[in-house]
């Protein structure tokens, strides 16, 4: 590890506490502005969090001369001396829960000021310190903080638990340990390069990128005013046509920020094969699609009610996802006319979930919209909008092949069923059922336009006897036999479903990345707790993995059981992950719960967990195992037993006595298991 850079002199000896924390700030701006960027939360904007992060640095400086001397006699980077007060004040900033920055943001999804930047966007140099915030995205904040002090600018692991605790980080004793875990975790191609690239003194991560937001309509700031006048008018008339009274608290963000932005005319629009001939397969390679995309007065009115929100309209959001209106033009994905369906056998009504029509026959107006890292649907009664109107909202930042590749548009009344839109790369779709992995998939139809025929939706309430997902298959024009499973919890965007084998090697051997759910085995291992998606319904999850990370050989003649933990991750980064052991017969059992942790992700791979299990005899054991790098395992407490493995058997202790289990990696470290003990009981 490179050192860290030296730290400037003193300064001469009557000079104060406040000028010498002033000289240290400018020196080691770069290093600041890096720590705190990376270890702001992954739910935020790049343009927010480098805002984010030169404000905390800046307000890091005390806020007045005089008071104690902090430079002692061991210099600026000394324990106690100003550059260790500078990082305590940042991470404070940056790791408090509460506080006004952070209110203001939850409210508005805007970066509180000072500082702000009017007419521009922000973020760092791609394959730098932005790279290391991405990949960190799973981590918590104290972990990235821990990562950027002990790996990047050389602290001993004594000097960052010293700094988060000053900060007041929860876990700060052990949040360096994870930081190693995350950097073992990034020891592939991307990691080699990454890491010497930040210890470089070249690297500055004060630099930033800088692109304009709108320049036609700043070049047109003398008209403005006029433009601002029309938008008010525009929004005036579509609440008087809607025949509601105004609301103070509905008045739209209008002025010069928003002039021309509900403007149908300048909604963006991609070519139909743009998808072909570009790397970057997401939502920005949509075209717009729909019978309705020239229909002016839709899509004025679903920008209006969009900026004014007008009484009457119900709106939804996707946990973290900002409701406020646009700041430039957004890009147009669907506008079209959307029909109820009939009864689809095997589909059941998701109570509050999304759209519904109002029965076969009937049909129901959509707009989809696409602003920065979220989508936004409006939909209207297609006969005119005197009915009922919605705006849903969700996140979409960093999607990709799989999690672009659908939207529902409508979910249906009289028959309980969903129509998607699928993106235009998909080439074939289907329907299966995740709890008979046996059955084969049921060919979907997809008109021209990417509009599916009403798909099943899994029941909310009553008996789990069915769960319908959709099996989409990719184009060969950008992945080659490709097919994967999602599935519908209620929410606009579907969720990716994916499944890691059991390991079939030494732990030497690269971990396995999650693959597609389409195969035999995993369709064999969601089978037994796809029911389980059912509580994930509105939790803002992107994706969900099964990961069986090892297998136990039962005793008195049980079988072998296959222990797996399901996780599901939020567009923010961390997850929740449950953890079953599967016996060869019989329901899986659970053994632990934890919510946003990193744990059974990409860098929470090593596990240890433990539960007390009934054997068909009568006879209670208590079962341990770990992932694959786990090579011995030891229990203390109640039952005192050790094993060299990935997994122990051993006669349980009473029940509810407390069990500890510790387990020791190939490379020598030490992990516990998942929240404490056995089975979860602490």
């Amino acid at each position: 590890m490179s050192p860290a850079p030296p730290a400037p002199p003193p300064g001469p000896p009557g000079r104060t506490a406040f000028e010498r924390a002033e000289a240290v700030l400018v020196e080691q701006y770069p290093r600041l502005v890096r720590l705190a960027y990376v270890t702001l939360p992954p739910s935020l904007s790049r343009h927010t969090r480098v805002l984010l992060a030169h404000r905390a640095v800046q307000h890091a400086l005390p806020r007045g001369p005089g008071g104690r001397d902090p430079g002692g006699p061991g210099g600026p980077d000394s324990p106690g001396g100003p550059l260790e007060e500078l990082r305590v004040r940042v991470l404070r900033a940056v790791l408090a829960p509460t506080g006004r920055p952070r209110r203001l943001l939850a409210r508005t999804g805007r970066p509180p000021t000072p500082p702000y930047v009017w007419g521009l966007r922000l973020w760092p140099p791609a394959g730098g310190i932005d790279e290391a915030a991405r990949l960190l995205g799973e981590a918590p904040g104290p972990v990235r903080a821990a990562f950027v002090l002990h790996r990047i600018d050389g602290l001993p692991e004594e000097a960052v638990a010293r700094l988060l605790g000053a900060a007041g980080a929860a876990g700060a004793s052990g949040a360096a340990g994870a930081a190693d875990a995350v950097r073992e975790a990034l020891a592939v191609p991307v990691g080699e390069t990454l890491l010497p690239t930040l210890r470089n003194p070249e690297f500055d991560a004060s630099v930033v990128s800088a692109r304009p937001t709108d320049l036609l309509r700043r070049r047109r700031g003398v008209r403005a005013g006029w433009a601002a006048t029309a938008v008010l008018a525009l929004v005036c008339g579509v609440l008087a046509a809607d025949s509601s009274p105004p609301r103070t608290e509905a008045a739209p963000a209008a002025g010069p920020v928003a002039a021309g932005v509900l403007d149908p005319a300048r909604l963006a629009r991609v070519p139909a094969e743009a998808w072909a001939d570009t790397a970057r397969v997401d939502f920005t390679a949509w075209p717009a699609r729909g019978s309705r995309t020239a229909d002016r007065a839709l899509l004025t009115r679903a920008l209006g009610v969009w900026a004014a929100r007008p009484g009457g309209v119900r709106t939804t959001a996707a946990p973290g996802t900002p409701t406020d209106p646009p700041g430039h033009p957004p890009q147009l994905l669907y506008a079209g006319n959307v029909s109820a369906a009939a009864q689809v056998p095997g589909a059941a009504e998701v109570p509050g979930a999304g759209t519904r029509g109002d029965g076969p026959g009937s049909e129901t107006a959509v707009v989809l919209l696409l602003d920065g890292d979220r989508v936004v649907r409006y939909t209207e009664a297609a006969r005119g909008p005197r009915g009922p109107r919605t705006l849903d909202f969700a996140r979409t930042d960093e999607a990709g092949v799989t999690t672009a590749a659908a939207l529902a548009l409508t979910r249906d009344r009289g028959g309980p069923a969903a129509r998607y839109l699928l993106a235009p790369w998909i080439a074939g779709a289907a329907t299966l059922d995740l709890l008979r992995a046996g059955d084969a998939p049921r060919p979907l139809a997809v008109a021209a336009d990417g509009v599916t025929a009403p798909a099943a939706v899994p029941r909310a309430t009553g008996a789990c006897d069915t769960w319908p997902a959709l099996e989409l298959t990719s184009s060969p024009r950008i992945v080659e036999k490709h097919s994967f499973v999602l599935a519908d919890l209620g929410g606009l965007t579907p969720v990716h479903l994916t499944y890691i084998p059991l390991p079939d090697g030494p732990a030497a051997v690269p971990a396995r990345q999650p693959r597609e759910a389409t195969g035999a085995a995993a369709r064999a291992a969601w089978a037994p707790g796809a029911c389980g998606l059912r509580e994930l319904g509105g939790a803002g999850v992107r994706a969900v993995n099964v990961w069986d990370f090892a297998d136990t050989e039962l005793p008195d003649g049980a079988g072998r059981a296959t222990w797996s933990c399901t996780r599901a991750s939020g567009w923010a980064g961390p997850g929740d992950v449950l953890v079953r052991l599967r016996p060869p017969a019989g329901p899986p059992q659970e053994v632990v719960r934890a919510r946003s942790t990193a744990a059974c992700g990409r860098f929470g791979r090593h596990l240890l967990v433990g539960t007390r299990w009934r054997s068909p005899a009568g006879h209670w054991y208590l079962l341990a195992a770990g992932s694959r790098e786990v090579a011995a395992i030891t229990a203390g407490g109640a039952v005192r037993a050790e094993a060299n493995g990935r997994s122990l058997t051993a006669p349980a202790g009473p029940e509810g006595a407390p069990v500890s289990l510790t387990g020791r990696l190939t490379g020598g470290a030490r992990i516990t298991a998942l929240d404490g003990g056995a089975g979860g009981r602490d």
